[in-house]
């Protein structure tokens, strides 16, 4: 800033002499800038990635392209949502009674119906008071890291895991420091590394369960374990539970909630994936916190007041909430988990007969698995963006490179998509690698 006749102005260009009078032309800086920081933290993104890869689909290829790198299953027609959730938006749209703001927090049935959902599973019950209702589950991830940003803390996140954490928490200026999960012990999380990594500005360790990208489902025991590791370090734990209940191997979906009498958790989830409607953007923070930790630490009370300086989830979806949630018979559920558990069987079948290709664990939960790509057994392939590009082009096949979720020369694929279309998508891969091996 430069001070001219007075006043303070922004910086100028000064042509033909000095000062901004006497008729002498000034040109001016405008004084806006972007912010850096949101460059930052985009990073490499899941949507971008995907939006690359498409781009370099050959157009001449009139075969359909096969889309194994997302995750919205509703695109398919095999996964479509209950016809109890689509009534409960109509009711509710209808009635004319859900045309106002909402609190912020979330309107008070939608909450309760939330916490007894929940509570279901929990050896607690919750309350409204525990619920807070968010726009989906990234939402939820918005502001608890934000919550916990104060200066100088760092957060434990997991490797492979999703990258908006990461984002979120570059962007709020928390530190990260990075815990593997171990491929050779179906994805658990490395606690060791967990105990190494705290110190006294950690603020909490993020696990992801069931797992997304890995595939996993974390057992009892090892869950009880990661509560006990939070309580000897001193931190919450964010449990990031979207995928909840859809299992479809020998563990059980146990939520994180279960160990709250043992470290306080902060659970995040939504009605996206179990009930299939990601667009819907319907999700919660929900705090399992018996001993009323959080609350004295005032997490509970900044939760709120990040809520009253954001937006909410629109009023009709969360009126449609209670019934969504009471009323879905189970048979629609079991569909979904029939589909995917069918869907994990071909996926790690059809993975096995790739040379190149390594699939440490079969997919227990959610909609993905980690695979491994063996770069030397390929002719021309440099790395996993190398593979995905190539194979887009080729087999119009989409691919999530993993070093989008943390882990060079590895892929995502995700197999929530009717069997028939996996199942070419897979075997147009094995054709790729075949045509790229390495000839001996």
């Amino acid at each position: 800033m430069e001070n001219f006749g007075g006043k303070k102005e922004c910086a100028y260009e000064k042509e033909n002499g000095v000062g901004n009078g006497g008729g002498v032309e000034i040109k001016k800086k405008w004084c806006f800038k972007a912010n850096e920081s949101i460059s930052a933290a985009s990073g490499i993104t899941i949507r971008g990635t995907l939006g690359m890869l498409m781009g370099s689909r050959n157009s001449n290829d009139k075969r359909e392209t096969i889309p194994l790198g997302h995750g919205d299953p509703s695109a398919f027609p095999c996964f479509r949502t209950s016809l109890i959730a689509e009534d409960a938006i109509v009711e509710s749209l209808r009635s004319s009674k859900f045309n106002s703001y909402s609190p912020s927090v979330g309107l008070q049935p939608a909450r309760s119906a939330v916490a007894e959902y929940l509570s279901c599973d929990l050896p607690y019950k919750l309350s409204a008071e525990d619920v807070f209702l968010t726009v989906g589950c990234i939402q939820s991830i918005e502001i608890v890291l934000s919550v916990l940003a104060r200066p100088g803390a760092n957060i434990l996140l997991p490797r492979p895991g999703f990258p908006i954490y990461e984002s979120r928490a570059t962007f709020s200026n928390l530190e990260i420091r990075h815990f593997d999960l171990l491929p050779e012990k179906g994805w658990e999380v490395d606690l060791d590394a967990v105990k190494s990594l705290a110190d006294e500005n950690t603020v909490a360790m993020v696990m992801i369960n069931p797992g997304n990208p890995c595939g996993n489902v974390l057992s009892y025991v090892h869950l009880k374990k990661m509560a006990e590791t939070a309580k000897m370090l001193g931190i919450l734990i964010i449990a990031d539970e979207v995928y909840g209940h859809l299992t479809f191997g020998s563990n059980s979906f146990i939520p994180m909630g279960t160990f709250g009498s043992i470290a306080p958790v902060l659970t995040m989830g939504s009605i996206s994936k179990r009930w299939l409607v990601p667009g819907w953007r319907l999700g919660w923070i929900t705090v399992n916190d018996p001993n009323g930790y959080l609350k004295d630490a005032k997490i509970v009370d900044s939760i709120i007041g990040y809520a009253n300086i954001t937006t909410d989830p629109a009023t009709f979806i969360q009126a449609a909430v209670p019934k969504i949630l009471k009323e879905t018979p189970e048979d629609f559920f079991e569909n979904t988990r029939s589909i995917l558990r069918e869907s994990a069987e071909i996926i790690y079948d059809e993975l096995d007969e790739i040379d190149c290709i390594y699939c440490p664990h079969k997919p227990d939960g959610s909609m993905f698995v980690m695979v491994k790509i063996d770069t030397s057994l390929l002719e021309d392939i440099i790395d996993d963006i190398d593979f995905c590009t190539k194979l887009a082009k080729e087999e119009s096949v989409i691919v999530l490179p993993g070093i989008c979720v943390g882990l060079k020369n590895w892929l995502r694929i995700t197999f929530a998509i009717e069997p028939s279309r996996l199942q070419d998508g897979l075997r147009r891969m094995k054709d790729f690698c075949q045509r790229h091996a390495k000839k001996l």
